[in-house]
C-alpha cells in the first residue's frame, strides 16, 4: 500500500515509518504546514493516511485547536478527496478520567478535563463530519518505548538514586508500548471498519507506584521513592506556569499536568481493540521499561 503519514519525524512517527516500510508499504512522509495545497500534492494516489501530527503541550492554548482540530480537518478533507482511508491518532485524554475500578469504554460519554483532551475530542468530531471519508480514530493511553523522551527524566532520576511519587496514589493509567501501538495502527489501516473510536492500551493499569518501581528495576539501582505532598505539587505547577510564560515553552510540571496528576486516573477497556482489530497488547510494563532502559543506554541517553 501507499500510505501517507503526518508527524512522521516524531517519536511515534519514526517507529511507524519503520514498521510500515518493513512490511512492504510505500510510506509518504507528509510535512508541515498541513494546508490544503500541501496535502493535495502529498496525498495524491495514497491508499491510506495515518494522521499523527498534533500538539501535545503548549503555552498558547489556541494552538491546541489550530493544530489538533483545524489541521486535522484539513487532513481529513484531503484524504477524502484522494479516496483514501484515514486512521486518526487521537488520545485517551479525549475520553477524560476514569479510575481502575471503572475503566472507560468507547460507548461512555466523553468528558475531557484539559484543553488538550477537548481538542482531541473535537478532532474526532471534525473527521466524522467530512463527507465520504472512511475513518477510524485510535485513542492510545500513555505511549512509551525506545525514542520516548517523556519518561526519560524518570530513568535519569533513578540513576541518581531518588524518584518522586506525585499525584493520587490510587490512580491508574493505561499504558501502551510503542511496538504494540504499531500493530494496532497497521491493523486499523488494513481494517474495513469505519466510523468508530477504539481505545489502545495494555489491559493492566499502571499505578504511579508501579511505574516508579518498574523504572528503578529497569535501571538496576537502589532508588528511594519520595512522596510529594499535593500542596508542593500545586506550587510546582504554578511555578511551571510562570516559568513557561517566561521561557516561551511549556515546562514538565504546570497546571494542566497537575489537573491530570490529581485526577482519579485515565484507564480504559480494550475489548474493542481485541474484538474489532484483533489486537491484544503483548508487552507488559516490566518488559517494556526494561527494553526502553536498554535503548536509552545503547543510544547514550542514559
Amino acid at each position: 500500500m501507499k500510505i501517507g503519514v503526518t508527524g512522521a519525524t516524531g517519536f511515534i512517527g519514526r517507529h511507524l515509518v519503520e514498521h510500515l516500510t518493513a512490511r512492504g508499504d510505500n510510506v509518504v512522509a507528509v510535512g508541515r504546514p498541513l494546508d490544503p495545497a500541501v496535502l493535495a500534492t502529498a496525498l495524491g494516489g495514497v491508499d491510506a493516511v495515518v494522521h499523527l501530527a498534533g500538539v501535545v503541550s503548549t503555552i498558547d492554548e489556541a494552538q491546541f485547536f489550530a493544530v489538533n482540530v483545524d489541521a486535522t480537518r484539513a487532513v481529513a478533507e484531503a484524504t477524502a478527496a484522494a479516496g483514501a482511508r484515514l486512521v486518526h491518532i487521537s488520545s485517551l485524554a479525549a475520553a477524560g478520567p476514569a479510575p481502575p475500578t471503572a475503566p472507560h469504554s468507547e460507548d461512555d460519554p466523553p468528558a475531557p478535563i484539559t484543553t488538550y483532551g477537548r481538542s482531541k475530542l473535537e478532532s474526532e468530531r471534525a473527521i466524522a463530519q467530512v463527507a465520504g471519508l472512511r475513518w477510524l480514530a485510535l485513542r492510545p493511553g500513555v505511549v512509551y518505548g525506545p525514542r520516548d523522551r517523556a519518561l526519560l527524566p524518570f530513568f535519569a532520576m533513578a540513576r541518581l538514586g531518588v524518584l518522586p511519587l506525585a499525584g493520587r496514589a490510587t490512580a491508574g493509567y493505561t499504558f501502551i508500548h510503542v511496538s504494540d501501538l504499531m500493530r494496532a495502527i497497521a491493523a486499523a489501516v488494513d481494517s474495513d471498519r469505519h466510523g468508530e473510536a477504539i481505545f489502545v492500551g495494555h489491559p493492566t493499569p499502571v499505578t504511579p507506584r508501579s511505574l516508579l518501581d518498574g523504572v528503578r528495576h529497569a535501571v538496576g539501582r537502589r532508588t528511594a521513592i519520595l512522596p510529594v505532598p499535593s500542596v508542593v505539587l500545586k506550587a510546582a505547577a504554578l511555578a511551571g506556569d510562570l516559568g513557561g510564560m517566561i521561557l516561551g515553552r511549556p515546562l514538565p510540571i504546570n497546571s494542566r499536568r497537575y489537573v491530570e496528576m490529581m485526577a482519579e486516573g485515565f484507564v480504559c477497556r480494550v475489548d474493542r481493540l481485541r474484538d474489532h482489530l484483533g489486537i491484544v497488547a503483548e508487552i507488559d510494563l516490566e518488559k517494556g521499561l526494561a527494553e526502553t532502559a536498554k535503548w536509552y543506554r545503547e543510544t547514550g541517553w542514559l
